[in-house]
């Protein structure tokens, strides 16, 4: 898996879509197989993500409210793994600008007048 890669499990729920990012897919899978496995091998972080829009639109951390009222727990830990357990694995791939593109090819105010 390349670095712009972000492996992500996402959970739909009664008012909100949640996302947890993790370490890998082949992690998630051997998970799936085997919940002993510690969660700390298998996510990226113990934070759980809403997604406003759908999977590509603005993600935020989700409150302790919207733990509460969806999965019936403020822990996160819980959250997470209700989450693992019956969610959906996706992979995104991102672009990152890099040092040598380009923000201004006219050169915009620095042509003579």
């Amino acid at each position: 898996m390349s670095n712009n890669e972000v492996p992500k499990v996402f959970y739909r729920g009664k008012n909100e879509e949640f996302m947890v990012v993790i370490q890998s897919p082949e992690d998630y899978r051997r998970y799936k197989k085997d919940t002993s496995i510690p969660l700390i091998d298998v996510v990226d972080s113990f934070k759980v993500f809403v997604t406003q829009a759908g999977k590509r639109g603005i993600i935020d951390e989700a409150s302790r409210a919207m733990l509460e009222k969806e999965f019936g727990t403020k822990n996160s830990d819980q959250a997470i793994q209700k989450i693992l357990k019956d969610g959906e694995f996706q992979e995104q791939k991102y672009t990152y600008k890099t040092e040598y593109d380009s923000t201004n090819d006219s050169m915009g105010a620095r042509v003579a007048h």
